[in-house]
């Protein structure tokens, strides 16, 4: 068991740390080409994970829930986890709910551009010995995974997740308020329907995850477009 544990760590971390990191890297990215300085100047733009790496939510959770998948209460089905946010400083955008709307996009489109060019790499697993070829494979299935779920779930539409923050972007003055009213609370909410109503439903008897139900199949079909994309 113990080497399982190992050997799913040493598959899917590789994959999840590049997701997360350059998905906070996006965001500074877009912020600094529309204006905003803030996170290069606090160092925010470099690729040194240690400068992303939150000790809890990039560590410590995501290794919690990996742990609970080999466990027959609690069980959850898919990990979570988030890097330090990027800070952004909306007054040096010159239209600022559009902007910080594209700044929202930059991350999940990084993590979409990541998912073709990690599943293109799949074209050269064939290369060294079966078993290393086959540790490969599976790094990349759960890197393009990983991509794929994180881009998705940012896109839910409730602030403070990107995709809250895109339709605060696009939507008309008065409704783009009130939903930016949900900012502060926005996280919880998501993580309750993520964690809290599914536990609550299993307890129930009704084996059914809301999120889940809404991130699986998008996920899947995406998954099967990127490598047909990619001629795998």
């Amino acid at each position: 068991m113990i080497e399982s544990i190992l050997w799913g760590v040493a598959v899917i971390a590789p994959g999840a740390l590049v997701a997360i990191i350059l998905h906070e890297v996006a965001h500074g990215w877009a912020a600094n080409a529309l204006g905003d300085p803030t996170a290069k100047r606090l160092g925010r733009l470099s690729l040194n994970p240690a400068r992303h790496v939150d000790p809890f939510g990039t560590i410590a959770l995501p290794l919690i829930l990996f742990g609970l998948q080999w466990m027959t209460i609690g069980r959850v089905e898919f990990l979570f986890g988030w890097a330090k946010p990027v800070p952004v400083d909306t007054r040096y955008f010159r239209s600022p709910r559009q902007d910080m709307a594209l700044v929202a996009a930059a991350g999940p489109a990084m993590n979409l551009a990541l998912a073709f060019a990690i599943a293109a790499m799949g074209h050269l697993v064939d290369i060294p010995p079966r078993p290393v070829g086959l540790f490969l494979a599976e790094m990349i299935l759960f890197a393009v995974q990983i991509n794929l779920l994180l881009m998705l779930f940012n896109l839910i539409p409730v602030p403070p997740l990107d995709g809250g923050r895109i339709l605060v972007g696009v939507l008309p003055l008065g409704p783009a308020r009130a939903l930016a009213r949900l900012e502060q609370a926005g996280i919880f909410i998501v993580l309750f329907g993520l964690f809290v109503v599914p536990a609550i439903l299993r307890q129930a008897g009704i084996p059914t995850d809301p999120i889940g139900r809404w991130l699986l199949p998008p996920l899947f079909w995406l998954r099967r477009l990127v490598f047909t994309a990619v001629g795998l």
